[in-house]
This record gives structure tokens, C-alpha cells and sequence, in this order.
């Protein structure tokens, strides 16, 4: 993981959601209509904490977790400059496959929003869903991000010389099959896992969760240019657009083509 740690010790995450707003705004609104009404939450993969604070202004106790030890130190410096440290319970360097120190059943709610899809190993990935379900407490509400493979696999017919290797059919089919990504041009995205979307409700159920909603978080949005997204907010209509995009979300025709995606489900108690 050690390629992952030092992608994202200089990688901006913080401003990424920023500058794709869709994203963290689409997720949002879906997990605040799920999430209790308090409690301790969980934010597992938390990179920077932009919803690890937003949970801390609606009053949610946080504990937040990242594999990037300087992504958790940005988050605690975030959490004091915002006046928000007393609403968090740690901020803990740990790898989502072991959790260590956490305690079973501690969480109201758990966010997994990053880890998934950085795990290319399939043991690793039931790994990292096991501990999740480990430290949620019975009847807990999880959220999860996933990536899809089709939208990625048009990513690289659209742009083949900036995603090789998948810039050759061979390495494309090899990418249909496998839905493993490893980035040829050095400093690019880390090496990823795309999941088919019709795998990832039976995956996630496989592993204890009950399905209450997989949501396309970028939808329709990732499809189009930052000029294309700037024609409606120059025409006053970016919250009728946002909203749109919103109600979308659920749509399954647009689930595939939503570069991220968002499971929200249940753990059920043995």
C-alpha cells in the first residue's frame, strides 16, 4: 500500500471534492436521510475529513481513520482550525483490512468512502468489509464507495493516451476481465479496483449488510466538461441542475456511468 500512502500524502483530496462539488454533494444528501439521528460515526478512509467534519457540525461524535498518516494529521489541524476537535474521538493512521484498536460494535455509523476500491486483492477487499462490519454496531447504517468498471472503461476510449496502458484493446479487455488498474505515467492515480455494478450489491450482502440503496454519485455529472456544468450555473439554474442530479442518483441507468458510487446499507446482527 505503500503506492497509495505516497499518492495521497501529495495529492490535494480536499480540494479535489471541491472542485468536483457533484460528488460530495449527491453523497451527502443521501447520507444524511440515512444516517441516525446521533451517535458515534466512523469515517474509515477519511483522507482529509470533509464529511468527518460535516458529521461534526450535525453533532455526530467521529472517530476518523486514513491509511496516509499525513492525511489524518491534516484532518486533526482541519478539525481544530473549523473549532471542531471536541466532536472527535481519535484520528487514527490505520489500514482498513485491520483495524486495530477499535473495539467490536462501536459505531452507530461507519463510512467507508476511498478503501474499497484501492484494494486490487480480492482477500483484501473481504478483509477491509469484514472489519467494517466488525466495529458497526448491529442494525448500523454503512456507506460505502465503490468505482465502476464501465465508466472507467469509457474513460479510456475517450481519452486512451491519458489512462494507459489502457490506450490498446489487449489492455482494455485484460481491464474489462480483471477491473484492475495500474496507471503506466508515473505520478498518476494509484493503482485501483472497478467493481461491475451488478457485483457490488451481492458483494457488500456476501459480507453481512443489507441493501438499503446503491447511488450513482456522480451520475449524469461526470459525463460532462467543467464548461458544459458552467452553462447552467452562468444561467442562474446550478441548484435546479444539482438537484437534478440528485434525484438521478437512484436511477440504474446511471449507475454505470457514475465514476463513483455509493452503497448504503445495514449491518445485520447474527
Amino acid at each position: 500500500m505503500k503506492n497509495v500512502i505516497d499518492y495521497y500524502a501529495k495529492f490535494d483530496e480536499w480540494g479535489r471534492l471541491d472542485r468536483e462539488p457533484i460528488e460530495f454533494t449527491v453523497n451527502w444528501h443521501y447520507m444524511k436521510k440515512y444516517l441516525p439521528r446521533g451517535g458515534h460515526v466512523l469515517d474509515n478512509g477519511a483522507g482529509p475529513g470533509k464529511y468527518a467534519m460535516e458529521l461534526a457540525k450535525l453533532g455526530y461524535h467521529v472517530t476518523l481513520t486514513d491509511l496516509t498518516p499525513n492525511l489524518v494529521e491534516i484532518a486533526k489541524d482541519k478539525a481544530n482550525e473549523l473549532g471542531l476537535a471536541d466532536m472527535f474521538s481519535g484520528f487514527q493512521a490505520l489500514n482498513a483490512t485491520r483495524l486495530e484498536g477499535i473495539s467490536d460494535a462501536t459505531f452507530d455509523a461507519s463510512l467507508m468512502l476511498g478503501p474499497l476500491y484501492h484494494l486490487q486483492v480480492e482477500e483484501d477487499r473481504i478483509a477491509a468489509a469484514r472489519e467494517l462490519y466488525r466495529v458497526t454496531k448491529n442494525d448500523g447504517i454503512v456507506f460505502v464507495a465503490f468505482q465502476s468498471r464501465m465508466r472507467m472503461l469509457l474513460t479510456s476510449l475517450l481519452f486512451p493516451n491519458a489512462w494507459k496502458p489502457n490506450d490498446n484493446m489487449a489492455a482494455i479487455e485484460h481491464f474489462i476481465e480483471e477491473g484492475i488498474f495500474n496507471h503506466t505515467d508515473a505520478g498518476r492515480f494509484t493503482g485501483a479496483y472497478y467493481y461491475d455494478v451488478e457485483d457490488i450489491k451481492p458483494f457488500m450482502e456476501s459480507q453481512g449488510f443489507e441493501t438499503l440503496d446503491l447511488i450513482g454519485s456522480s451520475n449524469l455529472g461526470a459525463l460532462l466538461s467543467q464548461e458544459q456544468k458552467q452553462y447552467w450555473t452562468d444561467r442562474g439554474e446550478k441548484d435546479a441542475f444539482i438537484e437534478l442530479l440528485i434525484r438521478l442518483a437512484r436511477d440504474p441507468s446511471v449507475l454505470g456511468v457514475s465514476s463513483h458510487l455509493l452503497y448504503i446499507g445495514r449491518k445485520v446482527g447474527v
